[in-house]
């Protein structure tokens, strides 16, 4: 099969479609990572090269070790994509120690995979541990709304958890397990993919101070719908706190606690203190 006729590479470039009509990728930013299933790598292997250099990734990710990834470019534009999937993508391979890749498939006009490549791998070696496998893709966007809360609240994941789960009844229910918070880092590095990975131990979310937002999830679907739920109820709270920053009203422990017996998720106490 050819990589562009594949449904997983049609559900990866219709993502990246998706996060830019939403206006979360301005210029290049943001970047999308997808672990390959061994029955997916199988089904396009005709177009895998195995010709390109070993490069370093930056950090270790032995648990990777042999797995492929489909990867959004360096420098590329997410509104590309759509238009010229071979150019702005890749399928890269990790080495069997987990500390090269090589380009086995796109960027045919040049360049490499996302710079952020060391935060991802980093996330899904911990999210594969995590979730025994199930979990298979990275995406790192620039949500505004979200973007805008890093420098009104404070950058504690308790804070951000529970302010988040008030602006809407769904949001306990779609991340119950609450949001961690990143401090300002610079990005692309591997101490900030080292804050980050240790967040997704306990999180499907990380927020980056001052930058955007990581995702982790099972598909395509789910993984969107995380970020979209997360930024939906970050837009609510952005104009309750423009149009009255002391609620009048609002969810209350009791009713998170009502609400978890009915969905039968799990919420941690933790996020519902008292204020």
């Amino acid at each position: 099969m050819k990589v562009l006729d594949a449904e997983f590479v049609k559900g990866f470039i219709r993502m990246c479609d998706d996060g830019f009509l939403q206006n979360w990728h301005e210029r290049n930013g943001g970047n999308l990572s997808y672990r390959m299933k061994a029955e997916e790598v199988e089904s396009v292997k005709e177009e895998l090269s195995n010709e390109k250099e070993w490069q370093p990734i930056g950090t270790s990710v032995p648990q990777l070790a042999g797995e492929y990834f489909l990867v959004t470019g360096s420098g590329k534009y997410f509104r590309n994509v759509i238009l010229d999937p071979a150019s702005n993508i890749s399928i890269i391979e990790v080495d069997e120690k987990g500390e090269n890749f090589r380009i086995c498939w796109g960027l045919v006009n040049g360049g490499r995979p996302t710079s952020e490549l060391p935060s991802h791998l980093m996330n899904h070696e911990v999210k594969k541990l995590a979730t025994g496998g199930k979990h298979r893709v990275i995406y790192h966007a620039h949500p505004a709304n979200t973007i805008a809360l890093t420098f009104v609240l404070p950058l504690e994941d308790k804070v951000f958890t529970r302010e988040l789960w008030e602006m809407a009844t769904e949001c306990p229910v779609v991340f119950p397990d609450g949001v961690g918070v990143v401090g300002w880092m610079v990005p692309g590095g591997r101490d900030i993919a080292v804050a980050t990975s240790e967040l997704m131990k306990k999180y499907d979310v990380a927020i980056w101070a001052h930058h955007g937002m990581f995702c982790s999830g099972e598909d395509f679907d789910l993984t969107f719908g995380l970020m979209h739920t997360v930024e939906k109820s970050a837009e609510i709270l952005v104009k309750v706190l423009s149009i009255q920053p002391n609620k009048l009203q609002t969810i209350t422990p009791q009713n998170f606690r009502d609400l978890a017996v009915d969905f039968k998720v799990t919420l941690p106490e933790e996020f519902l203190y008292e204020k």
